[in-house]
């Protein structure tokens, strides 16, 4: 997530837009888009900032929206629907880290269950939820008030979530419980706003984003199930928000939300934008590859004002 900045750190946001990325140049083929459509719209004035994805088996998709403070469901012909809307804290306010505003965030299914973060600053609110059948939201693991959870991650009998703010990824058990600290390597701080945003598990490791320092952080798992040393994959991505691989080896398609891009990340780390603004993308926060599609969705968070789930048919 990369939600609209304070009034605090507007000049931050200015410098992150226009101060030139340092691209580098991919050296070798990769995974292509075909086919590029909007499958759905969304109310931006009613505060639904598209930020995460999570599929569902019968073809729907699972999106949370940031200050709309709810998680929805687009069916496959692209009708939207609100599964649940989080109450605003005690006192109708928030002290979220550093945005202020309370959110959802990260959205995950795991078997019939479908699980989402939410970051008020205030405790007994801020952690990992579960939407109930009946429709109503269930605490699950609650996080530290000063948290600002923002990806989410089912891997095995656990989850693990990103903590922007506090620059670490946090595990707990997916029955429910008390969450630890699995990795607070400084790879993972921020530098200004956000560090640890994007999170995924791939080929014996955990991947995460950083969007101050514009990064893609390796960390190795031990046979123990502790994290071990970071390792930075790719640079030169200011403003990263989500990512997923493609299916090719350890590439990557990354949603960069400050330049409004969906940009394709190689192994060696170089990487090319494969979508920008002229194709629609307004404040890029997340995607998510099945198959031969990638599902990204489009906030509007920082620019324009049409928020967006979009799909793309990937030629390998």
């Amino acid at each position: 997530m990369s939600p609209r900045r304070p009034t605090a750190v507007l000049g931050l946001v200015a410098l992150l837009i226009t101060s030139p990325a340092a691209v580098a140049a991919p050296t070798h083929d990769g995974t292509r888009l075909g086919d590029v459509r909007v499958l759905a719209h969304f109310d931006r004035a009613a505060g639904q900032a598209a930020e995460s994805i999570a599929l569902e088996p019968g073809g729907s998709v699972v999106v949370g929206m940031i200050p709309a403070r709810q998680v929805v469901r687009v069916a496959r012909n692209g009708t939207v629907h609100v599964l649940v809307t989080m109450p605003l804290p005690p006192g109708g306010g928030g002290t979220t880290p550093v945005v202020g505003t309370p959110v959802v965030t990260g959205v995950a299914r795991a078997g019939d269950g479908l699980y989402f973060l939410y970051s008020s600053g205030r405790g007994g609110l801020t952690g990992i939820w579960e939407v109930l059948r009946s429709g109503g939201p269930r605490l699950v693991v609650p996080l530290p008030a000063d948290t600002f959870p923002n990806a989410l991650v089912v891997d095995g009998d656990r989850f693990l979530v990103t903590d922007s703010t506090g620059g670490r990824i946090w595990q707990a058990p997916l029955r429910g419980g008390r969450a630890s600290v699995w990795s607070a390597d400084p790879a993972l701080a921020p530098s200004g706003f956000f560090g640890a945003n994007g999170l995924k598990v791939h080929d014996g490791a955990v991947w995460a984003s950083n969007s101050d320092r514009g990064t893609l952080v390796r960390i190795p798992e031990t046979r123990g199930g502790r994290s071990g040393p970071a390792e930075v994959r790719a640079t030169g991505l200011e403003g990263v928000d989500d990512f997923d691989f493609t299916g090719r080896g350890d590439e990557v398609l990354a949603a960069v939300n400050q330049s409004s891009e969906l940009v394709r990340v190689a192994a060696d780390g170089t990487h090319e934008t494969l979508l920008d603004a002229a194709d629609g993308m307004q404040g890029t926060t997340a995607v998510v590859v099945r198959g031969s599609r990638a599902y990204v969705t489009n906030g509007a968070n920082l620019t324009g004002d049409d928020p967006t789930l979009m799909v793309a048919e990937l030629r390998r």
